[in-house]
């Protein structure tokens, strides 16, 4: 059943550059945080390999950016989140989970601060600015909350530096790992980050004014890139989750969401979670109380037999798949595909406490494929 367009959902303003990309009788297209973009442009495994051996862009407009403004932007960015910011420096980025006031997971995105009294969330299937309007309703600190016209796009892969130096000059490869600058390159706006969702070198550049005109601005940049990406054989794709399920890294809506609490994920994201800071934050006295019980599931990476189970994008896994040790119902496999440079399927797996330790063996029951057997193991899969 084809999915169809239609004005209630906003396009990318870098769709009609895309669709120039995608196979139109392969390609698909799917909606993410209320926008249409390409799910992959009708070979994903293609898109992989130009990902890890070169470099790819990839639309994500539908990262909206949440703008935090005001003399006490910092202490109300501080208290949508459980991580330490008193660290963040201005030209800074952090990863971070949102957390409601049962410690649940609202969303996970990265948080640039580009002035003293301006930050963005930079957040994917949320509405994250109107959960900002509604602590800010009941809160006496004096921010304004805004989503301002920003589109950006990755440049991902071992040769997404080269792309960068043709665009920006030797200067950008003095850009720190999640530092960013605000730039101008030619006429446009934009502000450029060292940052990325494929566990490989990458840059997030956001377009600044990109929708503005029919979205002229958000298509000339994406002309720029693919012209300055050309002789390094550019691919346009699309958000890997093959190499994000290899690299650790979370979807919002799979692997976490409003009913997983940080202290559940865990293994590598411990950083995320700062219960002894000064400063409050939402949830804090639920994920104290988390903490002092002990979390009762916990995310873990599992490898996983049988035939192969695509790329995630491809409709070989259109929900999570419960997870079975004997008779017993243990928990959720919540991402899985078939790594090409593994050669075996991986992914991740919610499953009870006293089912995480390494090596524990389960079965997974798959539509398709029959009983799938699964076994726990470290991650991330693979660097």
């Amino acid at each position: 059943m084809p999915l169809t367009r239609y004005a209630r959902i906003e396009e990318s303003p870098y769709l009609r550059r895309a669709l120039n990309h995608a196979d139109p009788d392969t390609a698909a297209l799917a909606v993410y945080n209320h926008m249409y973009y390409l799910l992959h442009y009708g070979d994903p495994v293609a898109e992989y390999w130009a990902l890890v051996d070169g470099v790819t862009l990839w639309d994500v407009a539908y990262q909206r950016q949440v703008e935090i403004r005001g003399p006490d932007a910092m202490a109300f960015t501080q208290m949508l989140v459980p991580r330490d910011l008193s660290s963040h420096e201005v030209g800074q980025c952090k990863y971070a989970f949102l957390t409601n006031s049962v410690g649940g997971i609202i969303c996970d995105p990265v948080i640039l601060r580009l002035d003293e009294d301006r930050f963005w969330l930079s957040a994917a299937d949320a509405d994250v600015h109107l959960w900002c309007q509604g602590l800010l309703h009941s809160s006496e600190l004096d921010v304004e909350i805004s989503v301002p016209d920003v589109a950006p796009v990755q440049i991902q892969g071992p040769q997404a530096s080269a792309v960068m130096v043709d665009l920006f000059g030797e200067e950008i490869l003095d850009i720190g790992y999640y530092r960013l600058f605000q730039t101008r390159h030619e006429a446009l706006d934009l502000v450029v980050s060292r940052t990325g969702w494929g566990g490989l070198s990458g840059y997030e550049v956001y377009v600044c004014g990109a929708r503005a005109d029919d979205n002229r601005a958000a298509e000339l940049w994406w002309d720029t890139v693919m012209r300055a990406g050309e002789r390094h054989e550019i691919m346009a794709a699309a958000p890997n989750h093959v190499r994000r399920i290899e690299a650790g890294m979370l979807a919002f809506g799979c692997d976490i969401d409003d009913s997983t609490n940080p202290l559940e994920v865990a293994n590598g994201y411990d950083w995320m979670v700062d219960l002894d800071q000064p400063d409050d934050f939402v949830g804090k006295q639920a994920l104290r109380r988390i903490r002092d019980e002990g979390p009762t599931r916990r995310l873990v990476g599992v490898d996983i037999g049988g035939p192969n189970l695509g790329t995630f994008t491809d409709g070989a896994m259109p929900r999570v798949l419960p997870v079975h040790a004997g008779d017993t119902l243990v928990g959720q496999l919540t991402s899985a595909c078939y790594s090409p440079r593994l050669r075996k399927n991986i992914g991740y797996a919610m499953v009870r406490i006293d089912h995480a330790s390494l090596g524990q063996e389960f079965f997974v029951p798959h539509s398709v494929h029959g009983c799938l057997d699964a076994v726990t193991v470290k991650k991330p899969h693979a660097k």
